[in-house]
């Protein structure tokens, strides 16, 4: 990824076609034009199918025999996941395409008719011009282990989300039909309460079961820890228990059915864990990073899953940036605002990064030592947030570091970047 608005304008010369795509679901939109802004040729309409993305190709070729071009370059809106096909064929291709930011378009769409019009032909050609101007990302499609981790990612979020469903389902279930069971246990996903709830027996009916049938039911997942003074107390919850007793039988079913639910998901994180591990296995620099006191394996394959191959990078701040985390401020004469970062980037990266940085704050000494500085420091202390910011900061940096490089983490080096700590680290090595 570059971000050098220079760099950026040189790569455009004489020789390159520019193309701009409006993204749809179905249907694309295409305008062609030069480095000066004269447009070729008429628009090119172009299904989201095998077919359409080849007559694209060919309209493509024909424009550059035609004007006898070079080099092409395509921009387009990452406009949800409708343009992940399209980028990946442009690829294959071998055909440079790069990432138009959707606010641009919108802000510069009236600087050619005045007019606030919005259709999917002006905004081709208004990408197009962007991309003339510099105004583009190179954006990094995720390759071989990257792109498995990233899906992977996906799934995980996805089983996170069902697992908090099926949790708040099996909380209503309780609240409804055994209220006091939570009071016997403080949480039913532990073994013996899950074990109870297998059972599938309401208050009404668990009272008549007798306490070696319970005890029995119980030691086929629980061998000790809890027994027959637990299942009293249980007894007697359901006893003065205020449960609902109708619609009994689909009260149990619902209940089997959630616990069921539940099992799978639980089956899935492993199943999931285990592949996770296989691929961070794959990556250099994985084993020095998860040696870093604080940081885990989700940590890690959340990182690559969302950045993807560290070599496609030149510099750590391309990263800080692609997180949202690079600075912003108001000025405007004697006027200096609130410094602040943009949070223009990946909202997941970003939330990674900070869990992390508040666990190692508190886990590991040279964050913590650096946490401290940061915020009492004599001049130009940072509030807590800011520090933790900067913090992830730090941490993209050793990650960027140990990508390239694979070497090993050493606290006591990066307790060097505070000052007094460097002073000591000194007269210790002098002496």
């Amino acid at each position: 990824m570059n971000y050098n608005q220079n760099e950026k304008i040189a790569q455009i010369t004489s020789q390159t076609l520019i193309i701009g795509v409006d993204i749809a679901k179905f249907k694309h939109v295409a305008r062609a034009q030069d480095f000066r802004g004269m447009e070729f040729g008429s628009p090119c309409y172009f299904d989201n199918t095998k077919q359409g993305f080849q007559l694209f190709l060919n309209w493509i070729n024909q424009l550059k025999l035609e004007q006898h071009m070079e080099k092409v370059i395509v921009g387009m809106e990452p406009t949800g996941h409708y343009w992940l096909n399209l980028a990946h064929i442009l690829k294959e291709n071998y055909i440079k395409f790069v990432a138009v930011n959707p606010l641009h378009v919108k802000r510069s769409k009236e600087l050619d008719d005045n007019s606030p019009t919005k259709n999917d032909v002006k905004d081709a050609k208004v990408i197009a011009q962007l991309v003339k101007d510099g105004r583009y990302a190179e954006p990094t499609i995720p390759q071989g282990v990257y792109a498995e981790l990233r899906v992977a990612k996906k799934i995980r979020d996805l089983l996170t989300d069902d697992l908090q469903t099926v949790q708040g389902q099996i909380h209503n279930w309780l609240d409804r039909y055994f209220p006091e069971f939570l009071t016997v246990f403080k949480s039913w996903e532990g073994k013996a309460a899950l074990q109870f709830l297998r059972l599938g027996a309401l208050p009404h009916e668990l009272i008549h079961f007798t306490d070696q049938y319970l005890l029995d039911h119980l030691r086929k997942a629980v061998s000790r820890s809890v027994g027959l003074n637990k299942i009293l107390e249980l007894k007697q919850a359901a006893r003065e228990s205020i449960g609902l007793c109708q619609g009994s039988n689909m009260a149990k079913l619902e209940l089997a059915t959630l616990l069921d639910k539940y099992e799978l998901i639980q089956e899935k994180f492993v199943e999931l864990d285990n592949k996770i591990d296989n691929l961070i296995e794959q990556i250099p620099g994985v084993q020095q990073m998860l040696a870093i006191k604080g940081v885990g394996r989700d940590t890690v394959a959340g990182f690559f899953a969302e950045v993807g191959n560290l070599q496609d990078y030149n510099h750590p701040r391309q990263i800080i940036k692609l997180a949202g985390l690079s600075l912003k401020e108001n000025t405007s004469g004697k006027h200096k605002g609130q410094t602040k970062i943009t949070k223009r980037g990946r909202k997941k990266l970003r939330a990674l990064l900070f869990r992390v940085c508040m666990i190692m704050v508190a886990k590991n000494s040279a964050f913590k030592a650096l946490h401290s500085y940061y915020t009492q420091r004599p001049d130009n202390p940072l509030k807590k947030m800011q520090s933790l910011i900067a913090l992830c900061n730090k941490l993209i940096r050793i990650f960027f570091a140990i990508g390239k490089k694979q070497f090993e983490f050493s606290e006591e080096r990066m307790l060097q970047d505070i000052p007094h700590m460097r002073a000591n680290i000194e007269v210790e090595k002098a002496a």
